[in-house]
């Protein structure tokens, strides 16, 4: 029997020589492999009340959306800087080399909501990191953080739990 893992594609040197690039677009164009991790993106939370999906640019939009149609529930985009088109809230955060920002709508979290995040690869966290903080500058209460991949070595899950967060993935990849 398949598992997600067996879905995803690694391609080498990547986008710079010595990356091993995990592709999940061969997961999501597999009709089996998509709903399978979908499905198993949900399972740790059910039974967790959730308001909204915050899906992370830009392969969490694919995976927020379809999270979010499942439950029923609002889908929420935390894009780059500048890709939102109304009053933003932004958060800015370290990269390998330099800093990077990410924004949120001003409104698309109510104080209280509950929120699932997803995206499809944690690495170092900072990513996910900005979008934490962006949510609980909104008053949102995070249910938790589900990911396709984890690569372990670049601590990104050690991260988030240090910021008190639950942290779900489907499988994990050695190296970068």
């Amino acid at each position: 029997m398949k598992t997600v893992k067996d879905y995803i594609r690694t391609i080498a040197d990547f986008p710079h020589e010595g990356i091993m690039f995990r592709d999940v677009t061969t997961l999501f164009a597999d009709a089996r492999g998509f709903r399978m991790a979908i499905d198993q993106l949900l399972h740790p939370w059910a039974g967790e009340k959730i308001d909204k999906v915050v899906g992370l640019e830009a392969r969490g939009f694919i995976l927020g959306g379809a999270i979010a149609h499942q439950l029923s529930k609002g889908f929420v985009p935390i894009r780059k800087k500048g890709k939102l088109p109304g009053q933003t809230l932004s958060q800015a955060y370290k990269l390998e080399y330099g800093e990077a920002i990410m924004e949120i709508h001003e409104d698309a979290i109510q104080p209280g909501e509950r929120v699932l995040i997803v995206d499809d690869l944690l690495a170092t966290g900072g990513t996910c990191g900005a979008g934490i903080k962006l949510i609980e500058r909104l008053g949102g209460e995070i249910v938790g953080c589900s990911f396709i991949v984890d690569l372990p070595e670049l601590g990104g899950r050690e991260l988030l739990e240090s910021l008190g967060m639950s942290v779900s993935v489907l499988c994990e990849f050695e190296g970068l």
